[in-house]
């Protein structure tokens, strides 16, 4: 088991380059994790890492043992799995979503999941930028809207309805659009949801309009453009998902209802493709069975 624990250690100090950064994951000290990597490379004959004062990096010896030592680790893993019959899932299931997606609809998902396997602890990395998803080691990853990736490994859990939004006090000071073509008489707030190509296109009938919009306002997580349309500061779009309780309880109301948007679809995206590790797969079909019970959505 050390053994394990060294080659599973050495991924990370590779992945965060930082042997703190993974002494912090496996509730280690620095100097704990830095002497099992020192073994290691020992036994091995091989040097896997520099070391400086400013970072960890790789050698051409490190870089080639991790690309091996990948689908080593997910098969041990998935043979731990199976000799379990299947059951409970234990160790680590990292996950990436926007801030949105994970507080609002996600995360208040997975109780159920966790109840099934209490071995398991689950990591939410959280945020609307781009993420190094092989260095973060995440497992799967939730991400809406089309993927830039189209070989990716991927899975379509759900769709999502696009909304225009406003607040009472925005529309009684400056009216709300009649049409989509009355949007660029308006402040309009900006967001991750609203700067794709599909964010802004209308349909109604055999008419569709695509308005291209310049924002007023512009934030880089969608809870903030959400919150900046609440206060008044203009109008956004978004999926409903992100303004649910918005809506709910009136700081928004929604515009131009009788106009179709394009629908967001939600994907599952697995980094490391068909060797996803058992955890990352179930969460998946967990959230994927629970989206189609709900009338809300649908795959």
């Amino acid at each position: 088991m050390k053994d394990i624990l060294s080659l599973k250690l050495y991924t990370r100090v590779a992945r965060l380059g930082s042997f703190s950064a993974a002494a912090r994951e496996y509730g280690l000290s620095q100097s704990q994790v830095s002497r099992i990597i020192a073994d290691l490379e020992s036994d091995l004959g091989a040097r896997l890492l520099t070391r400086s004062t400013r970072a960890v990096v790789m050698t051409d010896a490190g870089v080639e043992f991790l690309s091996r030592l990948d689908p080593i680790l997910i098969s041990l893993d998935e043979a731990e799995h199976s000799a379990r019959g299947g059951g409970e899932l234990r160790g680590i299931l990292r996950m990436s979503m926007p801030s949105s997606v994970a507080i609002r609809e996600v995360i208040p998902r997975l109780a159920p999941f966790v109840d099934l396997h209490p071995e398991l602890r689950v990591q939410v990395l959280l945020g609307d930028r781009p993420q190094d998803l092989v260095k973060d080691a995440v497992d799967v990853a939730i991400r809406l809207g089309r993927l830039v990736d189209s070989s990716a490994t991927a899975s379509m859990i759900t769709k999502i309805a696009r909304v225009i939004v406003a607040s009472r006090t925005y529309i009684e000071r400056n009216g709300a659009p009649a049409t989509p073509e009355e949007l660029t008489h308006h402040r309009i707030v900006g967001g991750p949801a609203s700067v794709v190509p599909t964010a802004w296109k209308f349909k109604r009938g055999v008419d569709e309009i695509v308005i291209d919009l310049e924002p007023h306002f512009l934030t880089d997580e969608n809870e903030g453009s959400v919150a900046a349309a609440a206060a008044g500061l203009g109008i956004t779009t978004t999926s409903e998902w992100a303004c649910r309780r918005e809506l709910k309880d009136g700081s928004l109301v929604r515009l131009l209802v009788d106009w179709k948007t394009v629908d967001i679809p939600v994907h599952a995206y697995f980094p490391m493709g068909l060797a996803t590790r058992a955890a990352g797969r179930a969460v998946v079909e967990h959230l994927t069975a629970g989206f189609q019970r709900d009338e809300r959505f649908s795959v």
